[in-house]
């Protein structure tokens, strides 16, 4: 028996977690950022969208969610009678600790008219003070049918929703939260990457500050980014965003080249997600084999949240007309 770990020492974790996931009715969801060998044993590896959607979807008894705690808290609130897993319960997200609950609830008070349009980079408290949740990859066409005389609050991203507001002509309050991962970017060391790689283009995630996003030639979340590596021409793609996304794209095109935009000190280390990071194949054996840590909601807080995700699933899928939208 390991000490350390709580595994018995020869252990074969993949065939282990395999047969655990079998034996608990168990589904595997894994978030892009997540590292190559848990993106390899995962049933299903999306964004926060595709995730929530699966989540809701799937029949398994138990979700074990590698990814980040809001994102499992996200899939407890749509399916409250399923058991949620995390294998590290200090998977946090910077934009969720940037967004406390009493401060934005005091924000939303101070400006009664707007609606609050929030990323889902948010906690339950967060999302039960929320009009309309968005993704990434929903987040533009959610915003495109919501009224241009309606005041919109926007947050936590601060850089996503500056560019949202850019693209659409959107006025917007924004909140001033920023990705830790995606601020980390250096502008400097992308334009010696370029001058380097003069025909390689650049895919960047919204959450990047302008600077950053000003040099792409695409913007999109990670499936757009992943989409948009398998349709263009070249055959090298300068890449920024969280670096574990890479993964997947060198399993689809592995003829390609794909380089992770670089930070202040000129490589990749720092733009990796710490908290992404803290979910390993160990912790998703033992969460697996103990069902634990468990995420759990208050009933009333769960319900007052999946009001603002289930309005974020109906529009993303355009369901939504723009007379159901008004003011809190």
């Amino acid at each position: 028996m390991n000490a350390r770990t709580g595994i018995l020492s020869g252990t074969d974790l993949v065939d282990e977690i395999k047969r655990l996931k079998e034996e608990r009715n168990a589904i595997i969801l894994a978030h892009y950022y997540q590292k190559p060998e848990i993106q390899d044993i995962a049933d299903y590896v999306g964004d926060s969208l595709e995730l929530s959607r699966k989540a809701q979807e799937t029949d398994a008894d138990v979700i074990a969610f590698c990814g980040v705690k809001f994102m499992a808290e996200t899939a407890k609130i749509l399916s409250p009678n399923k058991t949620v897993v995390l294998p590290d319960l200090d998977a946090g997200c910077s934009l969720e600790d940037s967004c406390p609950p009493d401060k934005f609830k005091a924000f939303r008070e101070a400006h009664p008219d707007h609606i609050a349009l929030t990323y889902i980079n948010c906690s339950t408290e967060v999302k039960a003070l929320s009009d309309i949740i968005v993704t990434s990859s929903s987040a533009e066409k959610i915003l495109a049918q919501i009224p241009e005389s309606q005041p919109i609050i926007f947050g936590p991203d601060k850089h996503l929703g500056g560019y949202l507001a850019r693209k659409l002509n959107r006025e917007m309050l924004l909140w001033p939260g920023v990705c830790i991962v995606h601020e980390a970017f250096s502008e400097t060391e992308l334009i010696k990457l370029k001058a380097q790689h003069p025909d390689a283009p650049v895919a960047a995630h919204p959450e990047c500050p302008a600077h950053i996003v000003d040099h792409a030639d695409y913007v999109g979340s990670t499936s757009g980014i992943l989409n948009f590596a398998k349709s263009f021409p070249g055959d090298t793609l300068i890449v920024a965003t969280e670096p574990h996304i890479i993964h997947q794209m060198e399993k689809a095109l592995p003829e390609k080249t794909f380089i992770g935009a670089p930070g202040a000190d000129g490589n990749c280390n720092c733009n990796i997600c710490p908290y992404m990071a803290l979910n390993t194949m160990e912790k998703l054996y033992r969460s697996l084999r103990d069902l634990t840590p468990q995420v759990h909601i208050e009933e009333e807080l769960r319900l007052q949240a999946k009001k603002s995700l289930d309005r974020m699933l109906e529009m993303a899928g355009g369901t939504v007309g723009k007379g159901d939208l008004g003011a809190r």
